[in-house]
């Protein structure tokens, strides 16, 4: 007897759900594991990850977080989860292979939705456990891991109250080495939310627009009135959405004779990820090898 694979607890989730509203996402965890694999022996039960949180819980709730990313259960409100209408469809043709998750458009949609259009890609990779390396595996995992965090951040940040979001990307350039920033009134502004200084002295300042948009695009329109609300004591601005900026946009941008950067939803996230802005270290692993020199000086 073996511990379930993550993606084989799909169909007991959904089962689970389809019975009740809504529940946490711990509870829900708990559930399966005392309707579903309650019989396994006790050792398997109580087995830990190598960061000591029980093996068959975290590969429960990997396979809820699967299932949302191809939105057949989704989050109803914070730490609760609840069916969606593709999950009751599942459940009525009786199965839900790892392999029908990884052809479905939505799931495709959501591991891609962070991805730059340089890294994108229209198939996911699937690892060959048997053939692949201890180092792929950790790459692979981790990976997948990263592309989790950033989607849900990205979820999130298009959420968030647009003034609270304004102040996100201050406190994000202000943790990239920026000095202080100035938030600009929320009335009258001009299209400015806010303005940063360049260099620790304030000598050369930055201004900001941030938009947060759900699926609109910015437009050519949105960078012309950001340079036009510009004022003659700096030439730099940075624009930040949550989307994506059409081809006028990024056109405008680049001939413009101030230096624009765009950082469209994709990027934002990677620079969050990257300065532990709205994430947080969960667990440190250490990888070890052997450490010749030691024994080379007997």
């Amino acid at each position: 007897m073996e511990l379930p694979k993550y993606h084989e607890t799909f169909m007991p989730i959904l089962e689970t759900l389809n019975s009740i509203e809504s529940i946490s996402s711990r509870e829900l965890a708990i559930r399966v594991r005392d309707k579903y694999y309650s019989g396994l022996p006790k050792e398997l039960l109580d087995k830990k990850t190598g960061t000591g949180a029980n093996t068959l819980i975290d590969r429960i709730l990997w396979g809820k977080s699967y299932l949302k990313m191809g939105k057949f259960v989704f989050y109803p409100k914070r730490g609760m989860v609840q069916i969606g209408d593709k999950g009751k469809q599942a459940l009525v043709s009786g199965q839900l292979l790892l392999s029908d998750l990884q052809n479905d458009p939505d799931f495709i949609q959501y591991r891609s939705s962070v991805k730059s259009k340089k890294e994108d890609k229209t198939e996911l990779e699937t690892v060959d456990v048997e053939n692949a390396s201890p180092q792929d595996l950790i790459d692979t995992g981790f990976e997948t891991i990263e592309t989790e965090v950033k989607t849900e951040l990205l979820e999130k940040l298009k959420e968030l109250d647009p003034y609270f979001f304004e102040k996100v990307i201050l406190i994000l350039l202000k943790k990239m080495g920026y000095g202080d920033f100035i938030e600009t009134s929320k009335s009258g502004d001009g299209g400015i939310d806010g303005i940063i200084n360049e260099d620790k002295l304030g000598l050369e300042k930055i201004y900001t627009q941030a938009k947060r948009y759900n699926e609109n695009k910015v437009r050519e329109k949105d960078i012309r009135n950001f340079i036009g609300a510009m004022s003659g004591d700096t030439s730099k601005g940075v624009f930040i959405t949550t989307s994506t900026f059409d081809d006028s946009a990024i056109k405008k941008a680049r001939e413009a004779h101030h230096s624009i950067i765009l950082i469209d939803g994709p990027k934002l996230v990677d620079l969050m990820h990257q300065y532990n802005v709205g994430v947080q270290v969960k667990t440190i692993y250490e990888v070890k090898e052997i450490d010749n020199d030691f024994f080379e000086g007997e």
